[in-house]
């Protein structure tokens, strides 16, 4: 740090500064400062990389907006609302120990909650849409709490937290899912939270430019902890919020200092970090540090140390100083130099104590919110400085184990009832008891007249929506019939699918084409002029390719969202389009395209919570499987997509091959999830490799849609030698060759099946299973899978571009020997050809493995396999591909 060379000049350049604030304004000084420093930096000056301000609240005390509510009626229901939320945790835990809930992160939110829902969340229930509202997951008790008090939730209800088995009860973290009229967005799996309210915003724009649903001055607020910005997926597109400048979009970071286990940045300060970050962003940064009890120390120091002594303590330091009290913080943090425990001496140890950080002053919150609100041309992140545990004195105030407070002995209950106010006695003070006031008592009165005055309660959930009217199957009846010799890869049918469907007049601007950053390889780029690529700036420059037909075309109405090389960014934006139905009532059909490579396995934690969120739309995972993306090797090849899709309760996943095989998926999944309204959302691989397409078989979409149907009769076999063959995506071509060479080198005839979706046939063989186990006198009913196949004449052998395992879930439904081929083991760079032999999936594995199970069953001789072998090349030596 430099030192003061001049003291004299230093205090007249500050005294100028601060005349010019005191007769011309803040702007103005700020001006100046801009333009000295851009003088200073020409002139070769070097300027700290990273502008922080001091440790101090952003707005100066004389720049309060005042709340205009009843302060002493607020913190009454503040108190209440916080004994509550201890009271259900507990409660939770005496009736069943280890139930689990926490404490102290609302504990020390409790302010920040309380003055949103008292003055700026909005609800739903007036002509604007209402706020949106990501709410930390680990505070969820408190909202269960306040939703009490509302009368919205009941005393069963709330007894029963952690308790949903049997219905009634209340989940332990906010998952719509399991309370779909109440929790809007799943958050506790952390940094999920802050990068879905960032697309949120970002979506919400998109909504209004293109005149689906005016935004207002509607907003999305997300609360985050400090030690949960860690988390990659926390920070990771701040800078897109700056860039597109997301003034709907308020972020409140919780810095209580404390991650689970410890200080977030014991040796630093973290708030001081967080500014940097979000300022380096392009972000509005207001800390709330301090409370109004500092504001008269800090006027009447006139030496400038109270704020150097803020500026330097670590954040360690500050934790201790409320773990051990006043005391302590007279001695260690006062005590550093004289004259500031001669600032504090009129001061007891417990008005010292009672020093609040700013995140626990109501006027500093509601200060902060009404600039947050008013703030035009930047998001906005509230840094507030609060103290884990707040409230439960020893048993975890402050404290590195505050985070697994459970309960509080009777010693801390009496003090937290005494603190805040609670009407209960000692006698009852055992049983934790529950406390709502009367209906008609003031705090209640007060509640409904500030909600009412919001346009409703939050948090709530719309679950129903208007049915869409959708176009039939035969609108696209240019993907059921042949293409004849031309060649073209499923991808390039989905293009031409969805090209058709955003010209449909009832849906077509309701269809969101989402892509990371490689329209291009997929096809897609022919829809950059027709449907241009949404900017929230439109196009400022000419591109280079403005004169070909598929030019560049960005557009403030555009309605493809190019999310750049950003599949988690991509990946929130479908998930904020896919539910649009609910926090827009607009429903939006979202189709993301990416390498499947890099979906389920990349953002896998984002695809659970579209599970949970009840997202509808569709997922293509493109280039799909492990030998159809020529070259590009490990990274890229993609053997187990569909095995991480089925970990996904309602995400119903597809594997076609032909083009009508894929418009008959993505036509019934518009259907079921759109005029039926089923809480699924659907995955489908797609090939870049170009093949000839057939016409669709008569009758086939059942079978399509339910996973397998015959897509070839073999002739007539002579001596029971045949075999069926079941194949899918580009292998089941491999599989239909394979078929002539068994016919014309062995004699063999061959069934061939197309197995469009392995996991639609295993679920819905477990759900067989479970039917049969649960009703032992009635007649069994059999999997769709063993009804198709029981007629036919074994072996079975199936053949996919996917691990083994992901085939073996059908072993149980299939009635016969039953040969799995897949692949097994890391991608590497080659040819198709070259690829499909390493793994063993080829034509010629695939014959040999039909031999070879028609010799097991004593229908041919074993030689006429090592024939085969011999005759294909097929060296039985050769390295096992699983062999790593």
């Amino acid at each position: 740090m430099l030192e003061d060379t001049d003291a004299l000049e230093t205090q007249e350049w500050l005294e100028a500064l601060e005349s010019v604030i005191r007769h011309s304004g803040a702007d103005r000084a700020s001006y100046l400062l801009v333009q000295l420093a851009n003088s200073a930096i020409h002139s070769g000056v070097r300027l700290p990389s990273a502008i922080t301000t001091p440790y101090a609240n952003t707005i100066a005390v004389r720049d309060e907006k005042r709340s205009p509510g009843d302060e002493h009626m607020e913190r009454k229901i503040r108190s209440l609302v916080r004994w509550n939320a201890i009271a259900m945790v507990m409660r939770a835990n005496d009736n069943d120990e280890g139930l689990g809930g926490h404490i102290s992160s609302f504990s020390s939110s409790a302010t920040l909650y309380e003055v949103g829902f008292n003055h700026f969340f909005r609800g739903d229930d007036g002509e604007q849409r209402g706020d949106l509202v990501y709410f930390q997951g680990h505070i969820s008790p408190g909202i269960y709490a306040r939703s009490y008090l509302e009368g919205r939730l009941s005393e069963d209800q709330l007894d029963n937290f952690r308790r949903e088995v049997d219905g009634n009860g209340l989940s332990s973290y906010p998952h719509p899912w399991l309370m779909p009229d109440y929790w809007q967005f799943p958050t506790v799996s952390m940094g999920l939270g802050p990068i879905q309210a960032i697309y949120q915003a970002h979506v919400m724009r998109y909504m209004s430019a293109r005149g689906l649903c005016p935004r207002g001055d509607r907003k999305v607020w997300a609360f985050l902890g400090d030690g949960e910005c860690d988390e990659p997926e926390s920070l990771g597109a701040i800078s897109m919020a700056g860039r597109e400048q997301l003034e709907n979009l308020i972020f409140v970071i919780n810095c209580n200092l404390q991650r689970l286990d410890g200080p977030v940045r014991g040796n630093g300060k973290i708030i001081q970090e967080l500014e940097g970050v979000f300022r380096g962003a392009g972000w509005n940064v207001i800390k709330v540090v301090w409370g109004s009890g500092w504001d008269r120390l800090l006027e009447k120091d006139k030496t400038g140390l109270l704020q150097k002594r803020m500026n330097e303590v670590l954040d360690g330091e500050l934790q201790n100083y409320k773990a051990n009290g006043g005391a302590y913080t007279r001695e260690h943090f006062f005590g550093k130099y004289p004259e500031l425990l001669e600032l504090v001496a009129d001061m007891s140890d417990d008005e010292i104590f009672q020093l609040n950080r700013g995140g626990h002053d109501p006027q500093k919150v509601y200060a902060a919110y009404s600039e947050a609100v008013s703030h035009k041309g930047q998001p906005t992140v509230i840094l507030a400085h609060t103290v884990k545990g707040y409230g439960l004195g020893a048993s975890g105030e402050s404290a590195n184990v505050a985070h697994s407070v459970k309960k509080l002995d009777v010693e801390s209950l009496k003090n937290f009832r005494d603190r805040f106010g609670i009407p209960v006695s000692d006698d009852d003070l055992k049983s934790v008891p529950y406390y709502r006031p009367a209906p008609d008592s003031p705090e209640m009165v007060y509640m409904r007249k500030r909600r009412e005055a919001l346009q409703g309660y939050l948090p709530s959930r719309v679950a129903d929506f208007e049915s869409m009217e959708i176009p039939s199957l035969d609108t696209f009846k240019g993907l059921l019939k042949s293409t004849g010799e031309r060649e073209i890869s499923s991808t390039m049918a989905f293009v031409r699918f969805i090209s058709t469907l955003v010209k449909d007049k009832n849906m077509g601007k309701q269809v969101v084409p989402i892509v990371p950053d490689e329209a291009r390889t997929f096809g897609m780029e022919g829809m950059f002029r027709q449907l241009g690529i949404y900017s929230s700036e439109g196009q400022h420059y000419t591109p280079h390719d403005h004169d070909q037909i598929m030019y560049y075309k960005e557009d403030k109405k555009g309605q493809i969202l190019e999310e750049g090389i950003n599949e988690a960014g991509a990946m929130s934006a479908w998930i904020t389009a896919a539910t649009a139905y609910s926090t827009y009532r607009v429903p939006m059909v979202p189709f993301y395209v990416y390498y499947s490579m890099f979906g389920f396995q990349r953002i896998g934690d984002l695809a659970w919570l579209a599970g949970d969120i009840q997202a509808r739309g569709f997922l293509i995972g493109a280039t799909a499987g492990r030998t159809t993306l020529n070259g590009e090797g490990l990274q890229h090849q993609d053997g187990h997509s569909h095995l991480m899709a089925n970990t996904i309760p309602n995400c119903r996943s597809y594997d076609p091959t032909y083009a009508y095989e894929l418009a008959v998926i993505i036509q019934d999944g518009l259907k079921r999830m759109y005029v039926d309204k089923e809480n699924v959302f659907y995955y489908l691989t797609t090939m870049n490799e170009n093949y000839a397409h057939p016409d669709m078989p008569l009758g086939a979409e059942e079978g399509i849609i339910k996973g397998i149907y015959k897509l070839k009769d073999g002739k007539k076999a002579v001596k029971k030698k045949r075999v069926q063959l079941m194949g899918a995506g580009t292998i089941l071509r491999e599989v239909e060759a394979a078929a002539e060479l068994l016919r014309d080198d062995w004699g063999v005839e061959s069934d061939i099946w197309s197995v469009t979706s392995v996991n639609e046939l295993a679920r819905d063989g477990q759900r067989t299973d479970r039917w049969n186990r649960m009703h032992p006198s009635e007649e069994p009913k059999k999997a769709y899978l063993t009804a198709q196949l029981e007629e036919s004449e074994g072996p079975f052998v199936i053949s996919t571009d996917y691990m083994k395992s992901y085939t073996e879930q059908l072993r149980a439904y299939v009635p016969g020997q039953y040969v799995v081929l897949g692949t097994d083991g890391f991608g590497r760079s080659d040819t198709r050809k070259k690829l499909r032999s390493f793994f063993e999936v080829d034509r010629y594995y695939v014959a040999c493995a039909a031999l070879k199970a028609l010799a097991d069953e004593k229908k041919i001789e074993l030689s006429v396999v090592s024939d085969a072998m011999k005759k294909y090349g097929i060296n039985a030596e050769k390295t096992d591909p699983t062999i790593c």
